[in-house]
């Protein structure tokens, strides 16, 4: 561009002198203010001609620095997806179990395929992190460790943990004190009063098997000493831990516990107990064989070679009658506690739980909705409160009166008599 501009430049300089020369031998006799002028005229024209000559310039500059910058963008770009490339074409890597340590240099380990290997290891690896039961990568031609998989918690394990705060406390019970003097006594105080069971020189409760009719409040109580304890809460349900796979369900369970003993003082709640340690019988076909290992393993981690910890456990069921006799021996079970029908006065004490919050006329009777409702739980006292209320919202009322809870008693009652009808004598619903 330099060499270019500067024959330009001369060209028109020699064109200038020879213009103006000729110009100068014509003008002959003009006046010098004449020619004065001329050259001013001719001045400002190169210099309106250097500016934008500048200001091209500046502009081919800036679109230099322009395309500098992109071609830099575009090579890290092209590097970055060079080194994706050679990632993605690495050699995969074989997982294994390490079994047991040799020495500095070997470790024998059992590879996911299932056979067992003496391996050399990656000087730069922690040897702390290679103990027995660590997962491990291999490099599948030499099969050398190069890598010590993390251990994780199973996402099923840690999605049982319940972590939002309860909004349930034993002043929502009725009718229940007895119940909840147990559960003080053999959950509560073991956390935040250690000491009192050492000072007597006792070993407190290991667990609590709540049993009784749906919707007597089983669960509810289990609420409130989620509620009532700063300890880890763990909600599972019995059936959760059936898995499809063998060995799956008892690997769910150890993995439950181990949970628990990492977070402790914590608390394992297993509602429906009854899905997973129904009592075990001589002819079973293949599911429920795996049910047993399941049941056999939980057997295991609540009272087992190991410490259990200070792991408290609560469980819940509708069919004691069914339950495995290990499972309710002490030493798991210390505590068995029926969890009644509530009588009258309880009755009455529930309604006023639930309808604490509502917007109620002056005419309502808890003693006599209690003697109307002789044979409801506390859930159907719930369904009779919420469907009176259901009732003052049709009508578009202020409050609720007397006569909408005597029709919700007719129409819950009802239906409560015709489901109790239908089920064989005996049987829980």
């Amino acid at each position: 561009m330099s060499e270019t501009s500067d024959s330009d430049f001369e060209h028109r300089r020699y064109a200038f002198n020879s213009v103006n020369k000729s110009e100068y031998d014509n003008v002959g006799s003009d006046s010098e203010e004449d020619f004065s002028k001329y050259l001013l005229d001719r001045m400002r024209q190169l210099e309106s001609r250097n500016t934008l000559l500048k200001e091209q310039c500046d502009q081919i500059e800036s679109e230099k620095r322009f395309v500098e910058s992109q071609k830099l963008k575009y090579e890290r770009e092209v590097r970055r997806l060079q080194a994706e490339i050679d990632r993605l074409k690495t050699v995969p890597l074989v997982v294994a179990t390490v079994m047991d340590v040799v020495n500095e240099e070997k470790v024998l380990v059992r590879s996911s395929t299932g056979p067992q290997f003496i391996v050399n290891v990656s000087q730069y690896l922690d040897e702390g992190s290679l103990a027995p039961g660590a997962k491990v990568a291999l490099n599948q031609q030499t099969l050398a460790i190069v890598e010590v998989i993390p251990t994780k918690e199973d996402p099923e394990v840690s999605a049982m943990e319940v972590l939002e705060s309860q909004n349930v406390g034993y002043e929502d019970v009725g009718g229940l004190d007895a119940q909840i003097k147990e559960l003080i006594e053999s959950v509560e105080l073991p956390l935040t009063k250690p000491e009192t069971f050492i000072r007597i020189g006792i070993t407190p409760p290991k667990g609590v098997l709540l049993f009784g009719a749906p919707g007597t409040g089983k669960t509810l109580l289990a609420k409130a000493v989620a509620h009532r304890t700063e300890a880890t809460f763990i909600r599972v349900v019995g059936s959760e831990l059936i898995q499809k796979y063998i060995g799956d369900g008892a690997k769910l369970v150890r993995e439950l516990f181990d949970m628990a003993r990492k977070k402790s003082p914590s608390i394992i709640f297993i509602d429906e107990l009854d899905a997973i340690a129904s009592r075990r019988l001589n002819d079973t076909n293949g599911a429920d064989r795996e049910v047993q290992r399941t049941l056999m393993q939980l057997l295991a981690e609540m009272d087992g070679f190991e410490n259990r910890g200070d792991v408290r456990i609560i469980a819940a069921t509708n069919r004691l009658d069914v339950l495995d006799p290990a499972i309710l021996r002490p030493g798991r079970f210390d505590r068995i506690v029926n969890v009644p029908m509530p009588d009258e006065e309880s009755r009455a004490n529930i309604m006023r739980i639930h309808t604490r919050s509502m917007s109620l006329a002056e005419d309502i009777d808890f003693t006599r909705l209690a003697k109307l409702t002789e044979t409801a739980s506390g859930a159907d006292l719930n369904a009779i409160a919420m469907e009176a209320g259901m009732l003052a919202v049709r009508f578009d009322r202020d409050s609720v009166t007397m006569a909408d809870f005597i029709e919700s008693v007719q129409k819950v009652m009802s239906k409560t008599e015709t489901k109790k009808e239908s089920l064989p004598e005996g049987m829980f619903i």
